[in-house]
C-alpha cells in the first residue's frame, strides 16, 4: 500500500480509498472472545494507535513471533475506532508504505464513508453518451464494481437530460439483486467522492434490462460490467460466535 503524497489530493484520497476497501491485519492484545476484538493500543509520543497491516507477514516480521490478529476492511477498523481519539499505524517499520494516521484522519475517513446518497425524483427527457468525466472517476466506478459482482447483471453511465432543463450524469444498474440497491448506490458514492471532483454529482438509478430506458442508455452509455458468480463452493466453517454479516466489538 502506497502513501499518499503530501500536498496532492488526488493520490491521498486513492490512498483512503484502497485503505477503506482493502482487508488489513488488525495486531490484537489477545484472541478474539467471539465477536468482541481488544486491539492492541501503543501509547506513542503523538497518542495512541493501533497497528494494522496489509499483509499477515508484514504483521509477522513486525512482532517476530505469533500474535493474535483479525483480518477487516479498512473501513470497518475505521468506523470502529471513529471518535476514540486514536491513531492508527499501517505497516510501521515493516515497508516503505509506513505511516502514521492521527485520529483525525480516521475519524475523516469514516465519516466519509457514512455519508450515503441523498434519494430526489426526476424524470429523464434524453440520454447523451458520457461528457467531460474525469478518467479517475471511471476508473474508480470500474475498480469499485468489479467488487460487486452478482449484485447486478450491469451498469449503464450515461448524460442525461430531465425535464425542466437539469443535466448531468446518471449510473443505471440494470437488474439488480433485490436488496442490493443500497450497497451498490454507497459504492458509487464513494466512487465519485473518491475520485475528488468537488462539488460532483452523480444520479444513481436501477431499472429493468426491459424497460424502455434501459435500451436508450445503453444506446449511448459506458458500460461496465459486473462480474457474475461461479458456481458456489462449500463454506469454510467460522471460528464459533463469529457472524460475518456483523461487524466485531473493539474493546
Amino acid at each position: 500500500m502506497a502513501a499518499a503524497a503530501e500536498g496532492d489530493d488526488a493520490p491521498r484520497l486513492r490512498f483512503y480509498e484502497r485503505l477503506a476497501d482493502g482487508e488489513m491485519v488488525l495486531l490484537l492484545e489477545t484472541e478474539a472472545e467471539g465477536e468482541n476484538l481488544t486491539p492492541r493500543v501503543f501509547d506513542l509520543e503523538d497518542g495512541p494507535v493501533v497497528l494494522i497491516f496489509d499483509t499477515e507477514e508484514r504483521l509477522g516480521a513486525f512482532t517476530g513471533i505469533a500474535a493474535p490478529y483479525a483480518a477487516l476492511p479498512g473501513r470497518v477498523i475505521a468506523q470502529l475506532l471513529a471518535g476514540q481519539g486514536i491513531g492508527l499505524g499501517i505497516n510501521l517499520g515493516v515497508a516503505p508504505s509506513s505511516m502514521l494516521l492521527p485520529p483525525f484522519a480516521v475519524d475523516w475517513l469514516a465519516e466519509t464513508l457514512a455519508h450515503g446518497p441523498e434519494e430526489a425524483e426526476a424524470r429523464p427527457e434524453r440520454f447523451d453518451p458520457p461528457r467531460g468525466l474525469p478518467e479517475r472517476l471511471v476508473e474508480g466506478l470500474d475498480a469499485k464494481l468489479a467488487r460487486a459482482g452478482g449484485l447486478a447483471a450491469h451498469a449503464l453511465l450515461a448524460a442525461v437530460t430531465y425535464t425542466g432543463g437539469r443535466q448531468g450524469h446518471m449510473l443505471a444498474f440494470i437488474d439488480a439483486v433485490e436488496g442490493a440497491q443500497a450497497a451498490l448506490a454507497r459504492a458509487a458514492a464513494e466512487a465519485l467522492t473518491f475520485s475528488g471532483i468537488e462539488a460532483g454529482e452523480m444520479d444513481v438509478t436501477f431499472l429493468s434490462g426491459a424497460e424502455p430506458a434501459a435500451a436508450a442508455m445503453a444506446r449511448v452509455a459506458l458500460r461496465f460490467d459486473l462480474p457474475q458468480p461461479v458456481a458456489e463452493e462449500p463454506a469454510a466453517p467460522q471460528a464459533p460466535g463469529m457472524n460475518p454479516d456483523k461487524p466485531p466489538v473493539l474493546r
